[in-house]
């Protein structure tokens, strides 16, 4: 893949940004590319912070907040419409007091102003338009506005115009409406579920809302547009292996066969695309993000573990060569937060489409044969804005291609193989999608996680290094000892942080549940500890001691003074579409008490799986990660630990990985770290030094559930099977 450091969001995004350059708004201060990107625009933008609402509140002026992202393709839509247009900036300039705020920044601010929009309008996204009075109280809000009135939305200077007047002539309306969003967002952010009953029939009505939801056709779940959800798809693969109920497996399996068929897939470079517009999977919204390739990235290597899908570990393996390639910093660690989805405001996803002409220039008739049928490019294509172009999507078998064209499979995939190479070279030579290379956190720990588990399972050594190495940078240059992990590792300029942004609730449990990975994959007792430190701090930060449950953000003595909505309290429960929060934190407390015999853990854990208890099941989808903490902690945990670094060893740990269980942690243990006084989690301290195997000189395996460990074992076939009466 081509460099893409010399790349800029402003000289992808903005078509006459030269007629700006001679104006610098406050937005040249920011770290953000998304923010420095509207550096240059008329109007006069200021950063979330407290000089901002401070000027709103001297000038008594409502603000005009706008939430986007770098990757969202309506944001610069709406910047380049709007934002760059002398006559909207004047109108803002003179109304308003303008606050524009990245949302993978400020996950905070975002959630809060989502919500009042939903509650204002039934629906969100970005970009978030929102009007608020001086005190930050939203009373309008929508998402993209055109300039003019079109697609069935008013014109952006009227509607700025006519909140500008009632602002002025109608303010106690407007403030009343503003107190009664405020109360909204606090009600629809409060759960009152709690359940002291936790079952396994909860995860049973989650698995059964995704399988109805199940489309038998296409795959995934219910129709268009269609999302991944990784977390489910995770716990049908569990709840299937563990019931060898039919009908949940092959829900998880086709979902993920045709996710990986379909155009969401980049067949030419490896890795997801966000979402699917259509319920076939073939037409996807182009860009592609971190965490949805780290999660969906574990499903691949869990559905290999459980049903042995060569096509599945191929698709791992390709989604790790993308993020390789083109998501990571290879010399220092870390992973880039997004790419793209397109090259400027005139593109939809041009980099990843072909039309059937680019493909015949530079393919040979043989090759255009194989590839133009097995990825169905033809003269009609599947895009709206350009009917020519295709999304590449395998529309028939391998076998179904060689029948047509008449030669053997051997023969088809070889030309298939050449098709692609030749393809992606001549892609590489197209101007490529901007990639935002901001390092946050919980992205990265989520990616951490899921390179680890794959090195595991599919023997990638190199993966394990670069995810040990990120880890490490995280835990240097991100994490403090009194309890502090700043959100951004590293802005898109490589830079750390002048003005750190406080770690989140997912920040903290995310990052710990790395820790605890890191653990199982080296041994080294230093992750652990890390692990625990993490989960204290988070603890102390976000848990309420009364309500249960964790906040989202950090609260007491540790909370900043809250701007606008951050007030209101927030306890995450639904998959948006990253794991939440609280899922995260229940999960890391049940891990840890595993290891640490600390009962106080697992407590927590309990006290916040019950907050959610009630209502977890109406989040049917949304909740597959509640699904998963609940199934860990109502089974016995299933350790295993493997002694040698022979092949009899290899060959163990590699029976111990053979299947998925939310429940199951397998990690090797060199006999010199089992005798050396500090170097074990105390729960295992107290049991593996005394076996008298580790005075043998053979590879062995001892499986541990609850408080009994089983004898240890030698044979691969004899640890299967043990395991499989363990796991059920």
């Amino acid at each position: 893949m081509n460099d893409e450091s010399s790349n800029s969001v402003s000289e992808l995004k903005t078509t006459d940004a030269s007629s700006h350059m001679a104006h610098e708004n406050a937005l040249a201060n920011a770290a953000s590319s998304y923010l420095r990107s509207a550096m240059h625009q008329p109007v006069d933008w200021q950063e979330w912070g407290e000089a901002a609402f401070a000027r709103a509140r001297d000038e008594n002026k409502p603000i005009l907040l706008d939430i986007g992202a770098v990757w969202c393709h309506w944001c610069h839509v709406m910047d380049r419409e709007s934002y760059e247009d002398a006559e909207i900036a004047e109108i803002i300039n003179g109304h308003f007091i303008a606050i524009k705020v990245d949302r993978d920044e400020r996950l905070d601010v975002d959630t809060r102003y989502q919500s009042a929009v939903s509650a204002m309008s039934g629906q969100g996204g970005w970009p978030l338009t929102v009007i608020l009075t001086p005190e930050g109280k939203p009373f309008f809000g929508g998402t993209y506005f055109p300039k003019d009135e079109r697609y069935g939305r008013p014109g952006f200077g009227r509607v700025l115009l006519t909140m500008a007047h009632a602002y002025a002539e109608r303010k106690d309306e407007v403030l009343e409406s503003a107190d009664s969003v405020v109360a909204a967002i606090e009600y629809n952010e409060s759960f009152s579920g709690r359940s002291a009953d936790l079952h396994s029939g909860i995860i049973g009505k989650l698995v059964q809302s995704a399988v109805q939801q199940f489309d038998k056709h296409y795959g995934g779940f219910g129709t268009q547009p269609k999302f991944p959800h990784p977390a489910v798809l995770d716990l049908l693969l569990d709840y299937a292996t563990r019931t060898g109920e039919e009908a949940t497996h092959h829900a998880a399996r086709m979902t993920l066969d045709r996710m990986a068929s379909g155009g969401m897939y980049d067949h030419l470079a490896g890795g997801f695309h966000r979402y699917s517009v259509d319920e076939r999977w073939v037409v996807p919204h182009f860009e592609k993000m971190s965490y949805d390739n780290s999660e969906l990235l574990k499903n691949y290597v869990r559905s290999f573990q459980s049903f042995a899908e060569p096509e599945h570990a191929r698709v791992a393996q390709e989604i790790i060569l993308w993020m390789d390639t083109v998501l990571s910093d290879r010399e220092r660690g870390g992973f880039y937060a997004s790419q793209d989805a397109d090259d400027s405001l005139d593109d939809d996803g041009d980099y990843f489409t072909w039309t059937h002409a680019e493909a015949a220039a530079v393919l040979t008739s043989e090759e255009l044969e194989v590839a133009g049928t097995y990825y169905d490019i033809g003269e009609m294509g599947d895009m709206h804005h350009n009917p020519q172009k295709n999304t590449l999507h395998i529309d028939h078998s391998l076998a179904e291609v060689a029948r047509r064209a008449a030669m053997s499979v051997e023969q088809a995939e070889r030309l298939l193989d050449s098709a692609r190479q030749k393809m992606y070279a001549a892609r590489m030579k197209r101007p490529t999608p901007y990639v935002d290379k901001t390092m946050y956190v919980n992205w990265n720990s989520l990616a951490i996680s899921a390179y680890l588990e794959a090195a595991r399972v599919l023997h990638l050594e190199s993966a394990k290094i670069f995810a040990l190495r990120s880890l490490d940078r995280i835990l240097r240059e991100s994490w403090h000892a009194d309890g502090t992990l700043h959100r951004v590792v590293a802005y898109a300029d490589g830079q750390r942080p002048a003005k750190p942004v406080q770690g989140m609730l997912d920040d903290y449990a995310a990052l710990g549940l790395a820790c605890v990975d890191a653990w199982e994959a080296t041994a080294d007792i230093r992750y652990y500890r890390h692990a625990e430190e993490i989960a204290g701090a988070m603890i102390a930060r976000f848990y309420d001691a009364t309500g249960g449950g964790f906040f989202d953000t950090a609260q007491n003595a540790f909370a900043a003074e809250p701007l606008g909505v951050l007030a209101a309290r927030r306890k995450p429960l639904q998959d948006s579409p990253t794991p939440a929060g609280n899922s995260l934190a229940a999960m890391l407390l049940l891990r840890l008490a595993e290891l640490s015999n600390r009962a106080g853990l697992r407590e927590k854990a309990e006290d916040t799986l019950e907050a959610f208890a009630g209502v977890a099941e109406q989040f049917g989808l949304f909740a597959g990660a509640y699904g998963l903490a609940l199934q860990r902690y109502l089974l016995p945990p299933v350790q295993v630990c493997i002694f040698g670094e022979d092949e009899q060893g290899q060959q163990l740990a590699t029976a111990a990985t053979a299947r998925y269980a939310v429940n199951k942690t397998v990690v090797r243990l060199p006999r010199a770290v089992v005798v050396e006084q500090g170097a074990l989690p105390p729960a295992l301290a107290e049991t593996l030094p005394h076996l008298p195997e580790l005075a043998a000189d053979h590879s062995f395996a001892v499986v541990c559930s609850g408080t009994s460990c089983q004898p240890p074992v030698q044979e691969p076939e004899a640890l299967i099977e043990m395991l499989h009466r363990m796991l059920g």
